[in-house]
């Protein structure tokens, strides 16, 4: 379902995914629209909050792998990994535009299980 369709079907959030970025916050946040991504980068351009892997923790497990195949390891006997660790981060400026209260428990829990960086003043 495209975002556009979402607010006038009485959908009070969404998980919108795009290449976008700029425009799919932009038009979230236009429409009160509670949103919360994948990627970080949407929370950059102003997006309420998002949750998935750390991209900076992923290169650096990914420098492992190439040291390991630079000093001779053969790609395909390397194991597949998983991502360890997670961030969350939240917009608090646009979560006071959308007349939100992030609580503080999940404040605290993203604060001990996660890497989380908080934007604008609460």
């Amino acid at each position: 379902m495209a975002i556009q369709e979402a607010s006038p079907l009485g959908h009070h959030a969404t998980l919108p995914a795009g290449e976008k970025v700029d425009q799919v916050a932009s038009f979230a946040q236009r429409s009160r629209l509670p949103s919360i991504y994948g990627a970080r980068e949407y929370v950059d351009a102003g997006g309420l909050m998002s949750y998935g892997p750390s991209i900076a923790d992923l290169f650096r497990r990914a420098a492992t792998y190439v040291d390991k195949i630079l000093k001779g390891a053969k790609p395909a006997d390397l194991p597949v990994e998983q991502p360890t660790k997670f961030e969350l981060i939240i917009n608090l400026k646009t979560a006071k535009a959308l007349g939100l209260t992030i609580p503080p428990s999940v404040l605290s829990q993203a604060s001990t299980a996660s890497t989380m960086a908080l934007f604008g003043e609460p």
